[in-house]
Order: C-alpha cells, then sequence, then structure tokens
C-alpha cells in the first residue's frame, strides 16, 4: 500500500478521468475548485495560487466539481460547499466517506444528497497513472443548487 495515500502530506491526489466523466455527463460542470494547470477537469478553474476557498464559485452555464485536499483543510471546503449552494450553485464533492467527522455532521447530513462508492477509488497522478486503491472509502456529495429556502 502507497503510505502517502495514508498521509496529509500528498495532497495532488487526482480524480480518475472515467469516474469524473460519469459525473460530467449528469451535472455538466462548468467549474473545478480544487485543482492544478496538469489536473483541472473543466476549462475554468481554481489552483492553490487562485484559492478556491477565497473565490467565488459562481461561473454560470454548469456545476461546481471539487476534489479537494484531504489535509486537515477538508472541513473548509465542504463548508465553502454548502456556502455556496446556499446562493443556488449545484456543487459536487468527492471526498472520503468519514462520516464521524464534524463537517460531516455540520454541512453534509441532511442538507445534501450522499452517494457512497462501492469499492475503493484509484486515484491517479497529474499524468494519469493510478495509484493502488485508496486505504478509505469516498462519498460524492451533491447539493442541489437549490439553497437553504428551497429545501
Amino acid at each position: 500500500m502507497n503510505a502517502a495515500l495514508l498521509s496529509s502530506k500528498k495532497m495532488d491526489y487526482c480524480t480518475p478521468q472515467d469516474f469524473f466523466n460519469r459525473l460530467d455527463a449528469e451535472f455538466h460542470f462548468a467549474l473545478d475548485a480544487a485543482a492544478t494547470e496538469r489536473s483541472a477537469k473543466c476549462q475554468t478553474y481554481y489552483t492553490p495560487e487562485t484559492d478556491g476557498l477565497k473565490s467565488p464559485w459562481t461561473v454560470g452555464g454548469g456545476a461546481v466539481f471539487c476534489n479537494p485536499p484531504y489535509g486537515r483543510e477538508i472541513g473548509k471546503w465542504v463548508r465553502k460547499a454548502y456556502e455556496e449552494a446556499q446562493s443556488g450553485e449545484t456543487v459536487v464533492l468527492l471526498i472520503p466517506a468519514r462520516t464521524d467527522t464534524a463537517y460531516f455532521h455540520d454541512y453534509i447530513y441532511g442538507k445534501a444528497e450522499i452517494r457512497f462508492i462501492r469499492g475503493r477509488l484509484h486515484f491517479t497522478d497529474e499524468t494519469g497513472t493510478a495509484y493502488p486503491p485508496a486505504p478509505f472509502p469516498s462519498m460524492v456529495v451533491i447539493y442541489n443548487g437549490k439553497g437553504k429556502d428551497e429545501r
């Protein structure tokens, strides 16, 4: 097993392209909120330098995809996704299925659609080379863009 997958030191694991393509066919993404120039899945994207946590996620014409860094800051990304959805954005997160966390209970449970992924994803590097299966389960969290008053 790749020890880096168990640590929070390496943050650039990329969404497998075929997995993203299936989500994109359903949601028609316009923004990748947490990417690098080499890993971006959408034409419009935020990098660590342009900081998706501080930038607005309103791009119009499509949903927002976010596979955030999985380290200690992940709760901030989940909160940002929730807040952006309150203004009407459809936001789709790919994150570890950690149902015991505060961010899960504060910003996901009862507030979003949750799709648990069967099996373990094979994340890739920026060139598309697959890593061994992740040592944790993943989930897709969907904020439908209706905002807090329409739930």
